[in-house]
This record gives structure tokens, sequence and C-alpha cells, in this order.
């Protein structure tokens, strides 16, 4: 006799049917490197203007820029990223797009 409060119903952990995650979409950062031509207020404006940062997080983002020589300004999928890598370069930034390590 089953004394279980649950029944085959109300136990989904227990079908024999699962759907399986087989492959994960690659996640990838976008990096924005330190140089010693652009100003912390171009890039800034840079990042409010196409990334969507508030100002503080961009002038959070541009300080770690300068001190650590690149930081990952946003991660998403490549083609989110590739659009905003290509405007940061044509303002004179430089900028990659790198795969996230599993």
């Amino acid at each position: 006799m089953n004394l279980s409060p649950f029944n085959d119903a109300t136990r989904p952990w227990e079908s024999a049917e699962h759907d399986v995650l087989t492959e994960t979409a690659q996640s990838y950062s976008l990096i924005v490197w330190n140089d010693e031509v652009n100003t912390f207020e171009w890039v800034i404006e840079t990042l409010v203007t196409i990334c969507g940062h508030s100002h503080e997080q961009a002038e959070q983002s541009a300080i770690l820029i300068h001190f650590k020589g690149k930081y990952a300004v946003k991660k998403g999928d490549y083609e989110t990223l590739k659009p905003m890598c290509d405007a940061i370069t044509d303002r004179g930034i430089g900028a990659t797009i790198e795969a996230i390590a599993d």
C-alpha cells in the first residue's frame, strides 16, 4: 500500500519523459580596452549611448578600464554585442568580443 500523499500526477520529477537541454548558447563579453588617447568623458558618453549604461555605471566601468587595462562592459550573445563593438570602435575606442569560458 502506497501511503505517499503524492500520486504520479503530482510527482513530475518521477515522470518517464524529461526535456533535456542538449545545447546551450555561447555567451560573450564586450571588452573595452584602455588607451592613452580617449578621455574618461568620451568613454562614459560612449557607454551610455551605445551600451545603454546609466551614467554611474558607465563612470564605474571607465574607472575599471583605466586601472585594469580592460573591462567587460556587457555580456550577451554575439549577435547583440557585435553592433555595439563596431559602434564603439567607430568612435576610436578599442573594443573586442571574447567568448566566456564555461
